[in-house]
């Protein structure tokens, strides 16, 4: 079966293994991706953040532990929603049930806006793009993670497995859909080139300050085999933006 978008996080058997894999101490998302998007995001003490794609707002608890003044997420999947509002209860955050591209932006309201490893899922990133510029404050940032596209131009090296040994890189310049398969599924993402992704921040007003392929480091693994595996090729590509 096909999944687009959240909506694969509602399987529960999915949800269960893919939740098992991401609080991996070595996982991409906490040995690799988590301590670039901290670094491109900068101070955001006393500021007001809206997460896309917030998943289980894990992110966003620890947001506002560390200073942050109000928390919003985004989130497509039920059954995300539902540990995302546990993990923020009693703070000052709210978790919308919405994917990004139904969600009300409301205008000029937030210093701040995030997403990790979730714009990969979005068809049509021109109006997404138009509609975070439109929502930040004057001078308002803008960080995000993807897969990077070099990993998403195709997926022919999953056939062995979920670990991949080598990486197939195909298609790179023939953007749209990808059928992944992923923790027993198959799920739909999208792919494009990084030049894409950079001229339609551009378009849509913003001024790019930064951008990261995610090199891993030695001091985030606790393993040095899969150190050594991560520095084979890039799995994240990362983004810092400004209105």
């Amino acid at each position: 079966m096909e999944f687009k978008g959240s909506s694969v996080y509602n399987q529960t058997d999915f949800f269960k293994n893919y939740m098992t894999r991401r609080n991996r101490n070595d996982s991409p998302n906490n040995a690799i991706e988590g301590p670039i998007i901290y670094e491109l995001i900068g101070s955001f003490q006393d500021m007001s953040v809206l997460d896309l794609g917030c998943g289980d707002a894990s992110f966003g608890k620890e947001l506002l532990h560390l200073g942050a003044k109000k928390y919003t997420g985004v989130e497509g999947s039920e059954q995300m929603v539902e540990v995302a509002r546990s993990n923020i209860l009693e703070q000052n955050g709210t978790i919308h049930f919405e994917t990004m591209e139904s969600y009300d932006y409301p205008k000029e309201v937030f210093d701040l806006v995030t997403s990790r490893f979730a714009i990969h899922y979005v068809q049509y990133i021109n109006r997404l793009f138009q509609d975070v510029h439109k929502t930040l404050k004057e001078n308002g940032r803008f960080a995000f993670s993807i897969q990077h596209p070099l990993t998403t131009s195709s997926f022919a090296s999953k056939q062995s497995g979920d670990k991949r040994g080598n990486w197939i890189v195909d298609d790179y310049f023939h953007e749209g859909e990808r059928k992944e398969p992923w923790i027993d599924q198959i799920v739909i993402k999208y792919h494009r080139t990084i030049e894409h992704y950079f001229i339609a921040l551009k378009q849509a007003g913003f001024s790019v300050l930064d951008l990261r392929e995610g090199t891993p480091k030695r001091e985030h693994f606790s393993c040095e085999d899969e150190f050594v595996r991560r520095q084979r090729i890039p799995i994240v590509l990362a983004f810092s933006c400004v209105k």
